[in-house]
């Protein structure tokens, strides 16, 4: 039932070749045009993970902060890293705004129902978690907020990316942001997201993806208002 909800949730979005903005005062700055690539790299690896959800620089300024982001995400589903311990080496993107590499921002874990303590359960027995890169170098300083989402297995697996959990967390993410009319909310604080989907900047398939896990292609722009 999931996968059908999920496959109702890519036809309704809709797919467009490229955002309507592209530069300072944008939705973002698509990297390919500077760097060829919309993905992150890990440490001592050749493969990599994808950039498949964009928080669109004409999003609520508030919401694209540190601050910001850690508070929608609170609002959908997700919180900071188990008693604030994060292991493992941070990965870095190249977003194309004259930044070069920069490492992740912040790391944020599916927090099932519990915003304090439900990333450990997270930790524990696997689920979505996204990493956030800001595109606020000085050649392109949208201020949108990349995000790299994916499922992910249980502890005893080592925390390896789900099968089709790349997809799977694109869509889990948005379907929390956009669901109840795109309305949500917490610490007071409420939200208003529209989202679409883009194509043209990833390749589908698995070449050159970890563990050779295949994407359908798809990048989700979400605009997040507050109101």
């Amino acid at each position: 039932m999931l996968s059908s909800f999920l496959h109702i949730l890519t036809l309704v979005l809709p797919l467009v070749a490229s955002p309507v903005r592209q530069g300072t005062d944008a939705d973002f700055f698509d990297p390919v045009l500077n760097v060829s690539t919309v993905s992150i790299s890990k440490p001592k690896r050749l493969h990599t993970n994808i950039l498949q959800v964009i928080i669109s620089g004409q999003s609520s300024p508030a919401v694209l902060t540190v601050d910001g982001i850690i508070n929608f995400a609170k609002a959908i589903g997700f919180s900071t890293e188990c008693l604030g311990i994060h292991q493992g080496a941070p990965q870095s993107a190249n977003l194309g705004d004259g930044n070069g590499w920069v490492n992740q921002t912040v790391e944020l874990r599916e927090d099932y129902g519990d915003s304090v303590l439900g990333t450990c359960l997270e930790s524990l027995i696997g689920g979505n978690h996204f990493r956030v890169f800001i595109q606020n170098g000085t050649e392109h300083p949208t201020g949108a907020l990349f995000l790299a989402v994916s499922t992910e297995e249980n502890v005893t697996q080592g925390h390896t990316t789900a099968l089709d959990g790349y997809d799977t967390g694109r869509d889990l993410f948005t379907a929390a942001a956009i669901n109840n009319g795109g309305t949500t909310s917490f610490g007071g604080t409420t939200y208003s997201t529209a989202g679409q989907n883009i194509t043209g900047m990833i390749q589908p398939g698995s070449t050159g993806i970890e563990d050779g896990i295949a994407t359908d292609g798809i990048i989700t722009l979400l605009k997040v208002t507050i109101v």
